[in-house]
């Protein structure tokens, strides 16, 4: 079993920057993440400096090439367990197991669904959480997007490059996003809004055909996203006893540090930076978590 000074789980945005700075701390690094996390959906990003405007996955490849030139071993698996022996911490995936006196938890969120009816029959198959893997299959089509927020009106106006007509279906009387987001749909006529309304059930053949709304009207669809927001991914804590927060979010220290000693935690799992959950916000902390695990580790080899 090979042994790390720090085993980072995730490798978006947080856990690729907390490596950047770790190797450059001189610490043996293990990321291990299966993806880039949420970013990656994002197909155009304009407020990470030094892009004025690139897709998620584009700034994220840099970073990860950045971690790997420095030193950082990055290894595509998923972490299935977490456990603590006296003084280290014991992280298995499926094959292997490592072994580190600090670990950094960046696992980020993952979408949260509608829990209707029909959703999961119609999951791919006219039921999608990701705009910008699925928006080009609905060329020409009728889609409609569940959701107020930032990624909701993002996702529209995406798929407005393809589809004919778009429904943003929200249950609130006005959209929640940034107000130059909805400026901007606002000026696109194959967009839609339809406030204080709720899809209650999904329904279709082969494929998804109509949306059920709690108004009592049905409307007909090819294609459904849900962009209502994200749950983090938080499964791997109880073993650890790390405190979480109602919403099952990570109670951090202004260090990035959690309750557990030797157990950090950066990005969007996290209670800190406001709850902004944006990706300038996700490698700061990164980088804060990668100084305390620093510090943390440099203490306990005095």
């Amino acid at each position: 079993m090979e042994k790390y000074d720090t085993i980072i789980i995730g490798s978006g945005p947080a856990g690729l920057t907390a490596a950047i700075y770790t190797v450059r701390y001189n610490l043996k690094t293990l990321v291990i993440g299966q993806d880039f996390g949420l970013i990656t959906e994002a197909h155009k990003v304009e407020n990470y400096p030094g892009f004025e405007s690139a897709s998620g996955f584009e700034i994220m490849e840099k970073i990860n090439a950045h971690a790997i030139k420095l030193g950082a071993e990055i290894v595509n698996d998923t972490v299935l367990k977490v456990e603590k022996e006296k003084k280290e911490f014991i992280v298995k995936t499926g094959s292997k197991k490592y072994q580190a006196p600090t670990i950094i938890i960046a696992s980020g969120t993952k979408k949260r669904k509608l829990n209707i009816p029909g959703e999961e029959e119609f999951l791919g198959k006219g039921v999608s959480y990701c705009a910008t893997c699925d928006g080009p299959f609905f060329k020409d089509k009728i889609v409609g997007i569940v959701g107020g927020n930032d990624s909701a009106v993002i996702a529209a106006e995406l798929i407005a490059q393809y589809a004919k007509k778009v429904y943003i279906i929200y249950r609130k009387e006005e959209l929640r996003a940034k107000p130059a987001l909805v400026s901007e749909i606002k000026k696109n006529k194959k967009i839609e809004i339809i406030n204080n309304t709720n899809v209650t059930k999904v329904k279709g053949d082969d494929v998804l055909k109509k949306a059920i709304l709690d108004t009592g009207n049905d409307l007909e669809l090819d294609g459904l996203f849900i962009e209502i927001g994200t749950v983090p991914v938080t499964a791997l804590t109880d073993p650890l006893g790390i405190k979480l927060t109602s919403a099952k979010f990570i109670e951090t220290a202004e260090n990035q540090s959690t309750n557990v000693n030797g157990v950090f935690a950066a990005g969007d799992i996290t209670t800190n930076s406001n709850n902004l959950r944006q990706m300038i916000t996700a490698a700061s902390e990164g980088s804060i978590a990668a100084t305390s695990v620093f510090n943390y580790v440099r203490g306990i080899k005095k």
